[in-house]
């Protein structure tokens, strides 16, 4: 059974930085693509950034270029979002999900619970 989970979310004022963190357990890591989501309430699930299984990049929403940065380290079996320079607009519940096939970047089938991440002004 594939298992995500996020963590590193927190209350934090505007300009300031977090990481987030994602271990998949279940299945190997490396040759799946991983990506952060993000969620406020009564909105849809947007993606924010994407590394694939090859190491490609894409970041989704503009607001966030030059200010995150996705890694993934296959070793540890770990994703992470780097966030720096953190908006009040960037509040959200972060997720980390995952497509059910290997070398395909979608759809996403498989996520974790989320984390929080809240920035106040």
């Amino acid at each position: 059974q594939v298992q995500l989970v996020e963590s590193g979310g927190g209350l934090v004022q505007s300009g300031d930085s977090l990481t987030l963190s994602c271990v998949v357990s279940g299945r190997p890591f490396s040759p799946y693509t991983m990506g952060w989501f993000r969620q406020t309430p009564g909105m849809e699930r947007k993606p924010v950034a994407v590394i694939s299984w090859n190491g490609g990049i894409t970041y989704w929403l503009d607001s966030v270029k030059g200010r995150f940065i996705i890694s993934r380290d296959n070793a540890k079996n770990t994703v992470y979002l780097h966030m720096n320079n953190l908006k009040p607009e960037d509040t959200a519940r972060y997720y980390c999900e995952t497509p059910r096939n290997a070398h395909s970047d979608f759809p996403f089938d498989y996520w974790g619970p989320g984390t929080q991440v809240t920035v106040s002004a």
